[in-house]
């Protein structure tokens, strides 16, 4: 049976995957049972879908990253080389706890930068820009700019992923998108 996907041979797909159109799958990543990969999406080399996992539309993962069951990400999500997910807030070899994974979703847009940490059980915003080797620990809010370990907001993102600086007012405005922002009780929306 033909595919309306692309998988490298070295590939691994389990039975009972949902994968979209035009997802592109590269050398030796795993696509495990019960995923279910929007159309369009880009999976690296060397990426692991666990089960059950749900992406989005338009997602890509970058090489070597685990994508770990509890986890679900929007349209357009962004993960960079080597970011890594966490599924259980207290892992032990000799422990089973399948079954106890906590929850992580990202929203549509965000961009988690390489080598980034995201501990399991806090979500990412949309459009929220997590940065190269950052460490989450706690929900980052819609256009959230985060950086360091423990990974601290330290601005606001666009859409597009340029910073937005707010004047008196609480307006920004994106220079290449021209689309405007306005931060209102540390909340941004934008409003064109």
């Amino acid at each position: 049976m033909e595919t309306e996907y692309k998988a490298d041979p070295t590939a691994v797909i389990d039975e009972g995957c949902e994968i979209g159109v035009g997802v592109a799958i590269w050398h030796f990543s795993h696509i495990m049972k019960g995923c279910k990969i929007g159309d369009r999406c880009n999976i690296g080399q060397n990426v692991v879908i666990s089960p059950d996992v749900v992406l989005g539309k338009n997602v890509k993962i970058q090489n070597n990253v685990s994508v770990y069951t509890g986890v679900t990400c929007g349209d357009d999500v962004f993960l960079g080389p080597s970011c890594v997910f966490t599924n259980v807030s207290n892992p032990r070899s000799g422990v089973n706890r399948r079954g106890q994974y906590d929850k992580t979703h990202v929203g549509d847009g965000a961009t988690i930068g390489a080598n980034a940490t995201i501990v399991c059980g806090h979500d990412i915003g949309r459009y929220a820009f997590i940065g190269a080797g950052a460490v989450v620990t706690k929900n980052v809010p819609d256009y959230a700019l985060m950086v360091g370990n423990p990974a601290k907001q330290i601005g606001w993102m666009s859409e597009y992923g340029h910073r937005l600086h707010f004047n008196g007012d609480g307006i920004a405005i994106c220079e290449e998108s021209q689309q405007t922002y306005k931060l209102e009780n540390n909340i941004v929306i934008r409003i064109n």
